[in-house]
């Protein structure tokens, strides 16, 4: 039996890899610190932030599986630490921004960084945000869905391209790249 045919999809092998458990608990972090401590409220339902950016980070590093388990732990252990009541269907969302950012990289991932990373800040938001978590949101809170959902649209549009172009530049980094090959290499 070849090496090759032994290896684990990158995806599930990236689980074994306690650095990059390390980054994806950070970026878990990140994230509560993002959306529960920095965020600006916009009312009583919407808020401003950038808590997706780690784990749409994290689903593009490490794959869908580890992207979805960032944005499960972000969500639950934001949820605990600031007193909000845990809403499954958010926690569902935040995990589907994990999984489809991870999913379109993956998919992309001989497409050049822009292309890659604007689809998947675009799916991820548009299904996690924008679709799951309103719904979760409406009818948790007893809200008109579409109008929620507008306003929510209109809210990570302007997110959205914040957090493409944060990760961009991020990505685009020779420092940070180098340490991201280390830290996944075998």
């Amino acid at each position: 039996m070849s090496k090759s045919s032994n290896r684990l999809p990158r995806s599930i092998a990236v689980l074994k890899n306690l650095k990059a458990l390390a980054c994806a608990a950070l970026f878990a972090s990140l994230s509560i610190v993002c959306g529960k401590y920095l965020a600006i409220p916009m009312g009583q339902i919407l808020r401003f932030s950038f808590e997706n950016l780690p784990i749409i980070l994290s689903g593009v590093l490490f794959g869908p599986i580890l992207g979805a388990i960032t944005g499960i732990l972000a969500d639950l252990v934001g949820c605990l630490l600031v007193g909000y009541a845990i809403n499954p269907i958010v926690t569902l969302g935040a995990a589907t921004i994990g999984i489809v950012s991870g999913l379109v990289a993956t998919a992309m991932k001989k497409s050049p960084l822009g292309a890659r990373l604007s689809l998947s800040v675009a799916f991820a938001h548009i299904s996690g945000s924008v679709i799951i978590k309103t719904f979760g949101l409406a009818k948790w809170y007893d809200l008109p869905l579409y109008e929620l959902m507008l306003w929510r649209l209109l809210n990570y549009l302007v997110v959205g391209i914040l957090e493409y172009i944060i990760i961009y530049a991020i990505l685009r980094s020779r420092a940070v790249n180098s340490q991201i090959d280390l830290m996944l290499e075998d």
